[in-house]
C-alpha cells in the first residue's frame, strides 16, 4: 500500500476528554487576530460615541449604583466614597460579564464560519477573551480620574495587579467555553445567559462589601473567584493590604473552570458543525 500523501492532513473528530492542541492555536494567531479585530469593529461599527462606551456605559451604572445602594440604602463601603467603592469593582465586573456573554454566543453567532472551514473552534471565545480587554483598558481612563479626585494614591499592592487579572481572564474564559459548548447543543443558554449574569452580579461584592456578608458563610462565598479578584482590586488601588485569605479561595476555583471549561470545550468540539 502506498503511502499517504505528506502534503495533505487528515482532520477527524476528537473523541473522549483531550487537551488543547496549543501549537495548532498558535499556528492560527493570524485568525484569531483578525477575529479579535472584527470584534471590537463590529461593537464600535455606526456608532457616534464609539469607544467612549467604555467609559460611559460602567460610569453611569456607578452613579446609579452610589445614588441607590450608596445614598438610599446607606450599604456600608468601608470607608470609602461608595463611587469609588462601586467602580472598582465594576471595572473587572464588566470585563467578566462581558466575556462571559460574547464567548458563551460565540459558536452560534459564527456557525456559517464553523460548518464551512476548518479551524480551532477554540479560537472564537479566545477572541472574545481579547477583543474585550480594550474595553477593560479604557475603562481605566475614569479609575485614574477618581483616584486624583479623591487624593488616593494605590499601595504597592497594584503590583499583584496581574496576578488578579490571570485570574480573572481564567474565570472568564473557563466559564464562557463551558457555556459556549453547551449553548451550540442546548439553545436554552442563550436565553437563560443574561439573567445568569444578573444573578452573578449580586452573588460577587459589586454594590457590597464582602465584610457584610455573615462570618460563617465567608468560607463558602469566598470560593466565588469574583469576590477575590474585586477585593483585591480595591486593596491594590485604595493602599490597603492584600486580602490573601479570600483571593486564593477563588484562585482555585478559577483554575478548576479553566481545565474543566477547556476539556469540556474540546469534548463537545467534534459535533459543533453538525449541531451548530
Amino acid at each position: 500500500m502506498s503511502s499517504p500523501n505528506p502534503h495533505y492532513k487528515v482532520i477527524e473528530p476528537s473523541s473522549g476528554w483531550k487537551m488543547v492542541d496549543f501549537k495548532e492555536l498558535w499556528r492560527y494567531k493570524d485568525l484569531l487576530y483578525f477575529l479579535t479585530l472584527r470584534g471590537i469593529k463590529a461593537r464600535y461599527a455606526q456608532s457616534i460615541l464609539g469607544v467612549s462606551w467604555a467609559i460611559i456605559q460602567p460610569l453611569f451604572t456607578t452613579l446609579v449604583f452610589t445614588l441607590v445602594f450608596g445614598n438610599l440604602a446607606n450599604v456600608d463601603s468601608d470607608g470609602m466614597p461608595y463611587i469609588l467603592f462601586s467602580y472598582l469593582a465594576l471595572w473587572p465586573w464588566n470585563y467578566f460579564s462581558g466575556t462571559l456573554t460574547e464567548s458563551a454566543n460565540s459558536l452560534i453567532q459564527n456557525a456559517n464560519m464553523i460548518t464551512k472551514v476548518y479551524f480551532p473552534r477554540m479560537v472564537l471565545p479566545l477572541s472574545a477573551l481579547l477583543s474585550k480587554l480594550l474595553d477593560f483598558l479604557i475603562a481605566f481612563v475614569v479609575v485614574i480620574g477618581f483616584l486624583i479626585y479623591f487624593r488616593q494614591v494605590p499601595g504597592w499592592g497594584v503590583l499583584w495587579l496581574p496576578l488578579l487579572i490571570v485570574q480573572l481572564l481564567f474565570c472568564s474564559l473557563g466559564i464562557g467555553m463551558f457555556l459556549s459548548a453547551l449553548a451550540v447543543k442546548y439553545r436554552d443558554v442563550k436565553h437563560a445567559l443574561t439573567f445568569l449574569v444578573q444573578l452573578l452580579l449580586y452573588a460577587a461584592p459589586v454594590v457590597y462589601s464582602t465584610t457584610a456578608v455573615p462570618e460563617e458563610y465567608r468560607s463558602y462565598y469566598v470560593l466565588n473567584p469574583m469576590v477575590g479578584v474585586i477585593e483585591g482590586f480595591r486593596a491594590a488601588f485604595l493602599n490597603r493590604p492584600m486580602p490573601w485569605e479570600w483571593i486564593w479561595p477563588g484562585s482555585l476555583v478559577a483554575i478548576v473552570f479553566f481545565v474543566f471549561g477547556m476539556f469540556y470545550f474540546r469534548r463537545m468540539e467534534r459535533i459543533f458543525a453538525d449541531v451548530a
